[in-house]
Parts: C-alpha cells; structure tokens; sequence
C-alpha cells in the first residue's frame, strides 16, 4: 500500500479507537447542503461523520476483530463516531425521518455488532438525565416501603401501649 494510504488508514483507525461506537451509513442521494447539516448536527451530539472508502474500513474492522460489519461494506459509505451512542442515533434518527436518508447500516459498541434495529432502539431510549431519575427511583422505592412498614410497626405498637395505659387506669379507678 502506498505511504498516503497508509497514513489515511491510520488516521481512520486512530479515529476509531478512540471512540466508544462506530456506526456506518449509507449517504448515497444526500446533497452537500444535507451532509454538512448532518455534519453539524452530530457535531452538536459529540458525534463526527466521515465518508471513506470500504477498503481502508475493512482493513480496520478486520484488526479490530469485528468480521460481523464486513458484510455491511458495500455501496457508499460513512462512518459515524463518539462517545455517545445514544445521541448520535437520535440524531441520525431524526435526521432520517425529515431526509428519508442516511440509511443506517450497522454499528459497533466495543465489541457488540449493533444492527439497524438495535440502533433505532437505541434512538427511543429517554434522555440519561430520565434514565438516572428511573435507577433512582428503582433503589429507592424498597426503602421507602421498608419506612413505611417500620412506621406501621411503631404506630401499632403505640396503640397497644395506649391500650394497655388505658386498661390500667380503668382498673386503678
């Protein structure tokens, strides 16, 4: 391979090591206009696309391991990466729904094979900030319900000392 080929691939796969997903789409019939809008909206979400070639991307997967994607290289493809995988599957989502386009391919998180379904799934998750409220809740919904039970325990115990106070001054009477 030629030395710029070489450092293109290097680039790419230094990209995508550092990130937390990878996710391919197909962006044939998307417009210039459209691609830089996709550009900046995942740009927003922490998110960069870049079109390479399949070639260079299956020498990459290939020494990561993730043989599950090279079926998904073919026609023209754009390389999705960040950090967060939500964001950016909400974003292409979204962006899908008013463009009829990108059409997603397949995804990696660390070593899961993500499939279009599955990042679509990932699109409907609510907003971590929900997500954290619903973990809260969950852990604190036991406790609440032992408080109550502990509270119940206490106020019947009340009631039967205050019935036996009373029984004992109705007999002292």
């Amino acid at each position: 391979m030629r030395p710029e080929k070489t450092s293109i691939v290097g680039e790419i796969g230094g990209r995508v090591n550092s990130a937390s997903f990878l996710l391919l789409a197909d962006y044939r019939g998307l417009k210039v206009e459209q691609f830089s809008d996709l550009r900046r909206q995942l740009g927003k979400a922490g998110a960069q696309v870049q079109v390479v070639k399949n070639r260079f991307l299956r020498l990459i997967t290939r020494e990561r391991g993730w043989t599950d994607i090279d079926g998904q290289l073919k026609g023209q493809s754009a390389i999705i990466t960040g950090t967060d995988v939500v964001q950016a599957a909400k974003v292409l989502k979204k962006f899908n729904g008013a463009n009829g386009k990108p059409a997603v391919k397949a995804g990696m998180m660390g070593n899961m094979y993500l499939t279009p379904a599955q990042i679509d799934a990932l699109a409907d998750l609510p907003p971590r900030e929900v997500l954290l409220s619903m973990v809260v809740g969950t852990v604190a919904a036991p406790l609440s319900r032992l408080v109550g039970v502990m509270k119940q325990k206490v106020s019947t115990l009340v009631y039967v000392l205050k019935a036996v106070e009373e029984k004992k001054n109705q007999n002292a009477n």
